[in-house]
Protein backbone atom coordinates (compact mmCIF):
# COMPACT_ATOMS: atom_id res chain seq x y z
CA UNK A 1 0.00 0.00 0.00
CA UNK A 2 2.08 2.89 -1.18
CA UNK A 3 2.47 5.61 -3.73
CA UNK A 4 6.18 4.72 -3.97
CA UNK A 5 5.64 2.65 -7.10
CA UNK A 6 4.43 5.78 -8.91
CA UNK A 7 6.56 8.46 -7.32
CA UNK A 8 9.62 6.84 -5.73
CA UNK A 9 11.96 9.67 -6.70
CA UNK A 10 9.62 12.41 -5.51
CA UNK A 11 8.46 11.11 -2.12
CA UNK A 12 10.50 12.14 0.89
CA UNK A 13 11.30 9.99 3.93
CA UNK A 14 8.38 9.21 6.23
CA UNK A 15 7.35 12.11 8.44
CA UNK A 16 6.80 9.93 11.50
CA UNK A 17 7.54 12.54 14.14
CA UNK A 18 5.35 15.18 12.53
CA UNK A 19 2.55 12.70 12.02
CA UNK A 20 2.66 11.60 15.64
CA UNK A 21 2.58 15.20 16.82
CA UNK A 22 -0.30 16.07 14.51
CA UNK A 23 -2.55 13.12 15.22
CA UNK A 24 -1.48 12.97 18.84
CA UNK A 25 -0.83 9.23 18.53
CA UNK A 26 -0.90 7.53 21.91
CA UNK A 27 1.26 4.45 22.16
CA UNK A 28 0.09 3.70 25.68
CA UNK A 29 -3.51 3.33 24.59
CA UNK A 30 -4.75 0.30 22.70
CA UNK A 31 -6.68 -0.87 19.66
CA UNK A 32 -6.78 -3.58 16.97
CA UNK A 33 -6.65 -7.38 17.12
CA UNK A 34 -3.60 -9.21 18.53
CA UNK A 35 -2.61 -10.27 14.99
CA UNK A 36 -2.51 -6.65 13.90
CA UNK A 37 -0.95 -5.44 17.16
CA UNK A 38 1.35 -2.44 17.26
CA UNK A 39 1.53 -2.36 13.46
CA UNK A 40 -2.03 -1.09 13.40
CA UNK A 41 -3.34 2.42 13.89
CA UNK A 42 -6.96 2.95 14.85
CA UNK A 43 -8.48 6.34 14.28
CA UNK A 44 -11.07 7.70 16.68
CA UNK A 45 -13.24 10.80 16.62
CA UNK A 46 -13.21 13.41 19.37
CA UNK A 47 -16.96 13.59 18.87
CA UNK A 48 -17.30 10.35 20.83
CA UNK A 49 -14.11 9.67 22.79
CA UNK A 50 -10.58 10.48 23.89
CA UNK A 51 -7.26 8.70 24.39
CA UNK A 52 -8.39 7.00 27.60
CA UNK A 53 -11.77 6.00 26.21
CA UNK A 54 -11.85 6.14 22.39
CA UNK A 55 -15.14 4.18 22.48
CA UNK A 56 -15.52 3.91 18.69
CA UNK A 57 -12.82 3.59 16.03
CA UNK A 58 -12.54 3.38 12.25
CA UNK A 59 -14.29 0.29 10.90
CA UNK A 60 -14.94 -1.44 7.59
CA UNK A 61 -18.67 -2.18 7.43
CA UNK A 62 -19.38 -5.91 7.96
CA UNK A 63 -15.69 -6.73 7.45
CA UNK A 64 -16.11 -6.32 3.70
CA UNK A 65 -12.90 -6.29 1.72
CA UNK A 66 -13.72 -4.92 -1.71
CA UNK A 67 -13.77 -1.48 -3.38
CA UNK A 68 -16.76 0.60 -2.35
CA UNK A 69 -17.18 -0.96 1.12
CA UNK A 70 -18.48 1.77 3.50
CA UNK A 71 -16.24 3.15 6.26
CA UNK A 72 -17.97 3.69 9.60
CA UNK A 73 -17.12 3.93 13.30
CA UNK A 74 -17.72 0.89 15.51
CA UNK A 75 -17.27 -0.08 19.15
CA UNK A 76 -13.67 -0.94 20.08
CA UNK A 77 -12.83 -4.63 20.30
CA UNK A 78 -9.77 -6.89 20.33
CA UNK A 79 -11.48 -9.54 18.21
CA UNK A 80 -13.06 -7.56 15.37
CA UNK A 81 -10.77 -7.49 12.28
CA UNK A 82 -12.95 -4.79 10.72
CA UNK A 83 -11.22 -2.36 13.10
CA UNK A 84 -7.72 -3.20 11.86
CA UNK A 85 -5.99 -0.53 9.78
CA UNK A 86 -2.35 0.22 9.07
CA UNK A 87 -1.04 3.64 8.10
CA UNK A 88 1.81 4.55 5.78
CA UNK A 89 2.67 8.22 5.57
CA UNK A 90 5.38 8.17 2.91
CA UNK A 91 6.22 11.84 2.93
CA UNK A 92 4.82 15.35 3.12
CA UNK A 93 2.27 17.33 1.16
CA UNK A 94 5.06 19.11 -0.73
CA UNK A 95 6.57 15.82 -1.92
CA UNK A 96 3.19 14.56 -3.12
CA UNK A 97 2.66 17.89 -4.89
CA UNK A 98 6.06 17.53 -6.57
CA UNK A 99 4.94 14.07 -7.73
CA UNK A 100 1.79 15.57 -9.23
CA UNK A 101 -0.53 13.81 -6.80
CA UNK A 102 -2.08 16.83 -5.06
CA UNK A 103 -3.09 20.21 -6.47
CA UNK A 104 -1.34 23.54 -6.08
CA UNK A 105 -4.45 24.79 -4.28
CA UNK A 106 -3.88 22.17 -1.61
CA UNK A 107 -0.10 22.44 -1.49
CA UNK A 108 -0.02 26.24 -1.14
CA UNK A 109 -1.49 25.96 2.36
CA UNK A 110 -0.48 22.50 3.58
CA UNK A 111 2.65 21.68 1.57
CA UNK A 112 4.80 24.79 1.55
CA UNK A 113 8.53 24.96 2.21
CA UNK A 114 10.49 28.17 2.99
CA UNK A 115 7.53 30.39 2.23
CA UNK A 116 7.21 29.60 -1.48
CA UNK A 117 5.72 26.84 -3.59
CA UNK A 118 7.76 25.89 -6.64
CA UNK A 119 5.77 25.42 -9.84
CA UNK A 120 6.64 22.98 -12.61
CA UNK A 121 7.22 25.91 -15.00
CA UNK A 122 9.80 27.42 -12.67
CA UNK A 123 7.53 30.13 -11.32
CA UNK A 124 6.97 30.53 -7.59
CA UNK A 125 3.98 31.68 -5.59
CA UNK A 126 3.90 32.73 -1.97
CA UNK A 127 2.55 30.32 0.61
CA UNK A 128 -0.60 30.99 2.58
CA UNK A 129 -0.30 32.59 6.04
CA UNK A 130 0.79 30.09 8.63
CA UNK A 131 2.11 27.75 5.96
CA UNK A 132 3.60 24.38 6.83
CA UNK A 133 4.57 21.12 5.15
CA UNK A 134 2.21 18.54 6.58
CA UNK A 135 2.65 14.74 6.54
CA UNK A 136 0.49 12.85 4.07
CA UNK A 137 -0.22 9.22 3.29
CA UNK A 138 -2.71 6.37 3.23
CA UNK A 139 -4.72 4.32 5.74
CA UNK A 140 -5.02 0.68 4.63
CA UNK A 141 -7.53 -1.93 5.76
CA UNK A 142 -5.48 -4.75 7.31
CA UNK A 143 -7.75 -7.39 8.91
CA UNK A 144 -5.75 -9.52 11.39
CA UNK A 145 -2.67 -7.58 10.26
CA UNK A 146 -2.85 -8.67 6.61
CA UNK A 147 -2.75 -5.77 4.14
CA UNK A 148 -5.77 -5.85 1.84
CA UNK A 149 -4.55 -3.47 -0.85
CA UNK A 150 -7.59 -1.31 -0.11
CA UNK A 151 -7.34 2.08 1.56
CA UNK A 152 -9.72 4.57 3.13
CA UNK A 153 -10.67 6.97 0.37
CA UNK A 154 -13.18 8.22 -2.18
CA UNK A 155 -14.61 6.75 -5.36
CA UNK A 156 -14.27 10.06 -7.23
CA UNK A 157 -12.60 13.44 -6.86
CA UNK A 158 -13.66 14.92 -3.53
CA UNK A 159 -16.91 16.86 -3.26
CA UNK A 160 -18.87 17.91 -0.18
CA UNK A 161 -20.96 15.02 1.08
CA UNK A 162 -19.14 12.26 -0.80
CA UNK A 163 -19.11 9.06 1.24
CA UNK A 164 -15.86 7.45 2.39
CA UNK A 165 -15.22 3.89 1.21
CA UNK A 166 -12.44 1.39 0.62
CA UNK A 167 -10.59 2.06 -2.63
CA UNK A 168 -7.45 0.57 -4.25
CA UNK A 169 -4.34 1.87 -2.50
CA UNK A 170 -1.83 3.92 -4.46
CA UNK A 171 -4.04 4.38 -7.48
CA UNK A 172 -4.82 8.09 -7.06
CA UNK A 173 -4.86 11.00 -4.63
CA UNK A 174 -8.36 9.96 -3.54
CA UNK A 175 -6.85 7.60 -0.93
CA UNK A 176 -4.31 10.21 0.21
CA UNK A 177 -4.88 12.13 3.46
CA UNK A 178 -3.01 15.24 4.62
CA UNK A 179 -2.64 15.70 8.39
CA UNK A 180 -3.84 19.30 8.78
CA UNK A 181 -1.57 20.64 11.52
CA UNK A 182 -2.17 24.20 10.24
CA UNK A 183 -5.80 24.13 11.30
CA UNK A 184 -5.42 21.81 14.26
CA UNK A 185 -7.48 22.62 17.33
CA UNK A 186 -4.37 23.49 19.33
CA UNK A 187 -6.22 25.11 22.23
CA UNK A 188 -7.23 21.71 23.60
CA UNK A 189 -4.91 19.54 21.46
CA UNK A 190 -7.98 17.46 20.73
CA UNK A 191 -7.28 15.94 17.36
CA UNK A 192 -6.55 17.18 13.88
CA UNK A 193 -8.48 17.43 10.58
CA UNK A 194 -7.57 15.00 7.78
CA UNK A 195 -7.74 16.56 4.30
CA UNK A 196 -8.46 14.36 1.30
CA UNK A 197 -5.69 14.62 -1.27
CA UNK A 198 -8.01 14.95 -4.26
CA UNK A 199 -9.66 18.17 -3.10
CA UNK A 200 -8.65 21.63 -4.37
CA UNK A 201 -10.52 24.04 -2.10
CA UNK A 202 -7.94 26.37 -0.59
CA UNK A 203 -10.15 28.23 1.88
CA UNK A 204 -12.47 25.45 3.10
CA UNK A 205 -10.79 22.10 2.41
CA UNK A 206 -12.74 18.86 2.30
CA UNK A 207 -11.90 16.80 5.38
CA UNK A 208 -12.85 13.46 6.93
CA UNK A 209 -16.15 13.99 8.77
CA UNK A 210 -18.54 11.96 10.89
CA UNK A 211 -22.20 12.80 10.12
CA UNK A 212 -23.27 15.54 12.53
CA UNK A 213 -26.67 13.95 13.17
CA UNK A 214 -25.37 10.38 13.54
CA UNK A 215 -24.19 8.07 16.31
CA UNK A 216 -22.13 4.89 15.76
CA UNK A 217 -24.83 2.59 17.16
CA UNK A 218 -27.51 3.98 14.84
CA UNK A 219 -29.03 1.66 12.23
CA UNK A 220 -28.33 1.86 9.41
CA UNK A 221 -24.76 2.66 10.42
CA UNK A 222 -23.80 6.26 9.57
CA UNK A 223 -21.07 6.36 6.94
CA UNK A 224 -18.13 8.76 7.08
CA UNK A 225 -18.04 11.53 4.46
CA UNK A 226 -15.86 14.43 3.43
CA UNK A 227 -17.21 17.89 4.18
CA UNK A 228 -15.82 21.42 4.09
CA UNK A 229 -13.79 22.26 7.18
CA UNK A 230 -15.83 24.08 9.81
CA UNK A 231 -14.78 27.07 11.90
CA UNK A 232 -14.77 30.87 12.02
CA UNK A 233 -12.44 33.05 9.99
CA UNK A 234 -9.78 35.02 11.86
CA UNK A 235 -9.05 38.72 11.25
CA UNK A 236 -7.05 39.01 8.07
CA UNK A 237 -8.84 36.11 6.44
CA UNK A 238 -6.86 33.26 8.03
CA UNK A 239 -9.14 30.27 8.42
CA UNK A 240 -10.20 28.98 10.87
CA UNK A 241 -10.13 30.45 14.38
CA UNK A 242 -8.36 27.84 16.47
CA UNK A 243 -10.81 26.02 18.71
CA UNK A 244 -13.81 26.45 16.42
CA UNK A 245 -13.47 23.29 14.33
CA UNK A 246 -16.34 20.87 15.00
CA UNK A 247 -15.32 17.80 16.98
CA UNK A 248 -16.72 15.47 14.30
CA UNK A 249 -13.87 16.65 12.05
CA UNK A 250 -11.10 16.10 14.61
CA UNK A 251 -9.24 12.79 14.71
CA UNK A 252 -6.52 11.11 16.74
CA UNK A 253 -5.07 7.61 16.82
CA UNK A 254 -4.28 4.85 19.28
CA UNK A 255 -1.89 1.91 18.95
CA UNK A 256 -1.62 -1.58 20.38
CA UNK A 257 -4.00 -4.39 21.33
CA UNK A 258 -7.14 -4.01 23.39
CA UNK A 259 -7.21 -6.02 26.63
Amino acid sequence: MSFKSKAALAIAAAATATLAAGLGIAGTASAATPSCGNNCLDLFSWQFGNFHHPNFTLDTFRQGSHPGQPIILFKTSNSDPALDFSAEFDGTASSFYAAGLISAETAIHWGCVSGVLAQSNGQQIKCAPGYTDDPAGEIEYAPFGVDSGLCVGLASTAFAGEKVTLQPCGASSRTLWVVDTVDQKRITNAGVPLINGSQNNFSHPLVLTYPSNGYPTDKPRPQLTVQNLTGFTQPGGIFPVLGTINSNQLWSAILGVLP
